[in-house]
């Protein structure tokens, strides 16, 4: 039987959670936040985080009892079927794999301001030309080779390149604001928020926010590798996205503070940097920061590219075990224990992002909205199992699970009302391109358990249909029509999505893919019982217990 082999500690898992979040989006949120909400744009990645934190929280859970490699395309799948499982995996599966060549192309374009003139043919109004399209194609191979071969090769890669990714940021911040910190910036034109406090909100969901810290799901779909899943995923979770805020926070204030004043004649939303960081070291004559600026530039995202190469592959591997996808594509290596026709599946797609969309820009968009959709059904699936399954060993059980979990739900979707009209209208395209696939293999299983699936998962469709309606009726301060009144259309989202997870939750039942996976996680707990630490925290097996077990 092909095993994934189970190698990667806490400290792997929390540098392969730090490494997706901090990527290209340091280089251009902080930017990109201010020119939507000025200074306020800090609020924007605190709200972020308390976001995220509330969906993590529910994963973290589900991953430390089912620690199986792309176990965010499965989960739902245990606790509603296979209607609403494809669903959920496949806005998340576009959502992560889209990622990958976004990085490439965040590199090309900050590689475009060199001051070299080959370097300028890279990129030109926000889009890669011909030249910058081949580059980013070179550093997509890079990202499939450096995974190619084991996992544990990826681990230490990784784990070097996220160090460095901490290291340059935070060079970054205290060179700011120590060399031209303005601190009357904050209140420019004595407005902390000139665009409104709708504006922060707007921020929280298109400036890169939700892009950066989509990343707390690498460590869990890497669970399928961890040593001890039951221990290092909720603290790879969390500690990465706790780590990433602070950093990503000093970065906003450092941004905030280093742009000069004269600059800001026209307002913030009139801001316009090819690379925003290196753009202030060069008005201030920091030319060490520069020169680091721009190597982080390729580093940065390069490292998250990689991560996500390894993460994607893991989630192909689900899907196709949820019997969505060919069978060759879940294929392990006999030696390495990696799913290469999988990694080979992503390259390709990638390929297609990246000659279609050729910006950072539009293609990060496309990112937040299908991540947006496939957040929700993460607090619906852990309180289902805790209804439907309440037998499961659960090594990380979150107090507060009752309200954390309605919580994420009715905050997922604020955030995808934020997100604005028609990019909200552009969630059931991404969904309804996938759902032939589903149909297709529902037909080849002669559509057995289909309605019972289809009725445990109608929530979803529903809730997409009426999310979009409210988004197109809402507040012209998020693009819609202003037939709901701002202030009005959030309190009308936080009901409506109310009843939707209170309906979402009732909908699971006990499926045929859970009682599959309670000898996984039946086979978590002996595995857990057979392992004691050392003196120094590491694991000491027990000889009894086997170090890698079947998915």
């Amino acid at each position: 039987m092909n095993k994934m082999h189970r190698k990667l500690g806490t400290f792997a898992l929390t540098m392969t959670g730090l490494g997706s979040i901090i990527g290209s989006g340091w280089l251009f949120g902080a930017w990109k936040a201010a020119t939507i909400a000025g200074p306020a744009a800090i609020f924007a990645w605190v709200i972020g985080m308390v976001v995220i934190l509330f969906i993590a929280l529910s994963y973290s859970e589900l991953g430390a009892m089912f620690p199986v490699a792309g176990g965010m395309v499965k989960y739902t799948q245990y606790s509603h079927g296979s209607f609403v499982g494809f669903l959920a995996a496949w806005a998340n599966w576009i959502a992560i794999v889209s990622v990958i060549p976004s990085e490439a192309m965040a590199s090309v374009q900050y590689m475009s301001s060199w001051h070299w003139s080959w370097a300028h043919s890279l990129a030109h109004n926000g889009m890669l030309t011909p030249k910058g399209l081949g580059l980013a194609s070179l550093l997509l191979l890079i990202y499939f080779f450096l995974n190619y071969w084991a996992v544990s090769l990826f681990a230490r890669v990784n784990s070097l390149i996220t160090i460095f990714k901490i290291i340059i940021p935070g060079l970054a911040i205290f060179a700011l604001l120590i060399v031209g910190f303005h601190g009357s910036n904050f209140t420019y034109g004595q407005a902390f928020a000139p665009y409104g406090w709708s504006s922060v909100l707007t921020a929280v969901a298109t400036s890169g926010i939700v892009f950066a810290f989509n990343g707390f799901q690498s460590p869990i779909n890497m669970a399928g590798e961890a040593r001890k899943p039951g221990r290092s995923i909720p603290i790879a979770v969390v500690g990465s996205v706790l780590i990433a805020t602070v950093i990503y926070v000093l970065l906003q204030i450092a941004f905030i503070g280093g742009v000069s004043p004269s600059v800001l004649a026209h307002g913030w939303n009139h801001l316009n940097f090819n690379s925003p960081f290196a753009d202030l070291a060069i008005a201030l004559n920091i030319n060490w920061l520069v020169i680091v600026l721009y190597l982080d530039a390729f580093v940065s995202p390069s490292g998250t590219g990689t991560t996500y190469t390894a993460t994607t592959a893991r989630m192909l591997y689900g899907m196709e075990k949820n019997g969505y996808l060919p069978r060759f594509i879940g294929k392990l290596h006999p030696v390495y224990g990696i799913p290469r026709p999988a990694m080979f599946v992503n390259l390709a797609i990638c390929f297609i992002f990246l000659f279609v969309f050729k910006g950072w820009g539009s293609l990060a968009e496309v990112i937040s909205v299908a991540t947006l959709i496939s957040y929700i059904t993460g607090p619906v699936t852990v309180m289902a199992l805790r209804k439907t399954a309440g037998y499961l060993y659960r090594p990380l059980r979150v107090k507060g699970m009752q309200i954390i979990a309605p919580c994420g739900f009715i905050f997922a979707s604020l955030t995808l009302y934020w997100a604005r009209w028609p990019l909200t209208g552009e969630v059931f395209l991404i969904i309804m391109i996938g759902l032939p696939i589903y149909f297709y293999y529902q037909a080849k299983r002669k559509w057995k358990s289909f309605s019972k699936n289809f009725k445990s998962g109608i929530w979803m469709v529903a809730y997409l249909i009426v999310m979009m309606c409210i988004s197109y009726l809402g507040s012209e301060k998020f693009g819609g029509l202003n037939m709901i009144p701002y202030g009005w259309d959030m309190v009308l989202i936080a009901f409506v999505s109310l009843g939707f997870y209170i309906w979402a939750v009732k909908s699971g039942y006990e499926t045929s893919d859970l009682r599959e996976a309670a000898k996984l996680n039946k086979a978590l707990k002996e595995h857990d019982m057979g392992v004691n630490d050392d003196e120094n925290g590491n694991g000491k097996r027990n000889p009894a217990y086997s170090t890698d077990w079947p998915h």
